[in-house]
């Protein structure tokens, strides 16, 4: 297949600081730019002049924005040439494969999903890499591939631990390298999430910043001074021992009364089948629960004001600007968002400023995009500790 990988020289600290902050926060005009990162206007020029040169940045004219009156022309703002590479972003769950083609700044410009019939890491492998070959077809100009995974990942190459797909220390990217010829970063899914709403998203411009994700399990990720915290315990059981009413359901996956037994999908499903005798897609739930009836509206209930002491309690200890509630369970704000809300005013002082708390209804594209976000952060960028 055509790629571009090899073509994007390596970028110094000087020059990746001043690409990230054009591509984050751009177009910006240069006195803007050295201002932001406290440089001179030749050092600025130094620094910019290969990024030019190499096609990643150019003086380009946004509509209303004004041009820059320098000594000797006027000098139009620095942008990112957003369609100078194309970057595949995949999400892996258990039983699918969902895929992205993303540009530079992270828009997504196509989507492709494949049914995952194996778990055997070599199969996978070969399901990715011949999704990546049919955009490379439409899309030649492919620098790298971003895969986010449910499960611990070490070195951004390595999948520990996977309970969705039963898989321990999986060499992922090198198996995928191999099939493609290109670069490949390999992520948490939650992580890369955060990444993508930290650049790009929610979290842009924050300083203190928090994503929670509800679905089939339940993710958390701290943004502090802009960048996101990584930890050796990510996705280690933060919801299943995170404990938020002793006396709550106990459910085959999580602790009594833990943040994954009241708030999961699989967990809600369980506690209505368990009371019911009938099996319920979560959409289900929760129409009977916004309808009234009374089982599914109990179980409904008991999540909502989980899930509002949860946010509580984030808030109390993080103090976070925003908190970002994501992920295929978030229809749970739908139905019960009042109950989420009188929650969590009832868990915080009684003078706290409001919990800044934005719902992001998503799908797993948009997991597939955050992959893709760490692929543009880490394999282009040279953004390593991103």
């Amino acid at each position: 297949m055509t790629t571009v990988a090899d073509s994007w020289l390596p970028l110094s600290p000087g020059e990746r600081s001043v690409a990230i902050e054009v591509l984050v926060n751009g177009p910006l005009s240069r006195t803007e730019l050295a201002r932001r990162l406290d440089l001179s206007a030749g050092s600025l020029t130094r620094l910019t002049k290969p990024l030019i040169e190499s096609g990643l940045l150019i003086e380009a004219a946004e509509a209303g924005a004004p041009v820059e009156v320098r000594q000797g022309r006027p000098s139009q703002p620095l942008a990112v040439v957003a369609e100078s590479r194309s970057f595949v972003g995949f999400k892996i769950t258990e039983d699918m494969v969902y895929a992205v083609v993303t540009t530079l700044r992270s828009d997504i410009v196509a989507r492709y999903d494949r049914p995952l019939t194996t778990h055997d890491p070599a199969g996978v492998a070969d399901v990715l890499a011949a999704m990546t070959d049919e955009f490379a077809r439409v899309h030649p100009r492919l620098a790298g591939i971003g895969i986010g995974v449910g499960g611990l990942v070490e070195d951004r190459a390595v999948v520990g631990e996977s309970p969705f797909l039963h898989w321990r220390d999986v060499p992922l990217a090198g198996l995928v390298e191999e099939r493609t010829g290109l670069p490949v970063v390999v992520e948490n899914d939650v992580a890369a999430l955060v990444e993508a709403e930290t650049w790009f998203g929610a979290g842009r411009g924050l300083d203190r910043f928090i994503v929670l994700t509800i679905g089939a399990g339940i993710g958390y990720g701290l943004v502090l001074g802009g960048k996101r915290v990584s930890c050796a315990e990510e996705d280690r059981g933060f919801g299943r021992h995170w404990i938020i009413n002793p006396n709550g359901p106990l459910t085959p996956d999580g602790e009594r009364g833990s943040a994954v037994s009241l708030l999961t999908i699989s967990s809600i499903r369980y506690q209505v089948r368990a009371a019911t005798g009938r099996d319920r897609t979560y959409e289900e739930i929760l129409a009977l629960a916004a309808a009234g009836e009374s089982m599914p509206a109990r179980v409904i209930d008991e999540a909502a004001r989980a899930l509002g002491t949860l946010v509580a309690q984030i808030a109390n200890f993080a103090m976070p600007q925003k908190i970002l509630l994501a992920g295929e369970g978030v229809g749970l704000m739908d139905v019960a968002g009042d109950t989420v809300r009188e929650t969590i005013t009832a868990h915080r002082h009684p003078l706290a400023r409001p919990v800044p708390l934005e719902t992001k209804v998503s799908d797993f594209h948009d997991w597939a995009r955050g992959a893709a976000v760490l692929a543009i952060q880490v394999l282009v960028l040279g953004a390593a500790e991103a």
